[in-house]
């Protein structure tokens, strides 16, 4: 940006400079023929000046253009990626909540069973089926990792995601 201020500024200075050089010229087409030549000789030397001030100027909004264009692309990558870690933390939010829930209902079987002294149908199936969802969720929030991790390594390894 400061490369454009500067630009912005030597294109002010030839533009006064030509216009000083008018106004000479002006004043001076009564001095004769050899300061109309000095004139325009200037005025041709500023007309130069102008037109590779235009140019760079030409060329450094190209640059900012060029630069803008890369940071939209990067941050849209950004972006979907965030999308991507958002929705895996979600998945991931929802096995926890599924794993706790296995737990707890894992402890009360278990508590309902050493109550009945171990003896009772009912509480050692349900304590069976706790643990079996237990494992259950455990197993999934296994997958679920594994899923995120693979979804980190296939683009290190070339692998399209």
């Amino acid at each position: 940006m400061n490369e454009i201020a500067e630009l912005e500024r030597r294109i002010t200075a030839a533009l006064d400079r030509i216009a000083q050089g008018i106004d000479a010229r002006l004043a001076g087409s009564a001095e004769g023929n050899d300061t109309q030549a000095d004139d325009r000789a200037e005025v041709e030397e500023l007309h130069q000046q102008l037109e590779a001030e235009r140019a760079t100027n030409a060329q450094l909004t190209e640059r900012v253009r060029a630069i803008k264009e890369k940071q939209e692309t990067i941050v849209a990558g950004l972006e979907k990626s965030v999308r991507r870690l958002t929705e895996e933390l979600e998945a991931t939010q929802a096995e926890l909540h599924r794993q706790k829930r296995a737990a707890q209902d894992l402890i009360e079987a278990n508590h309902a069973l050493e109550q009945t002294g171990g003896g009772d149908a009912w509480a050692i199936n349900r304590a069976m089926l706790a643990e079996l969802e237990a494992l259950r969720a455990a197993r999934s929030a296994e997958r679920a990792e594994l899923a995120g991790i693979l979804a980190e390594l296939k683009p290190l390894i070339g692998e399209v995601a």
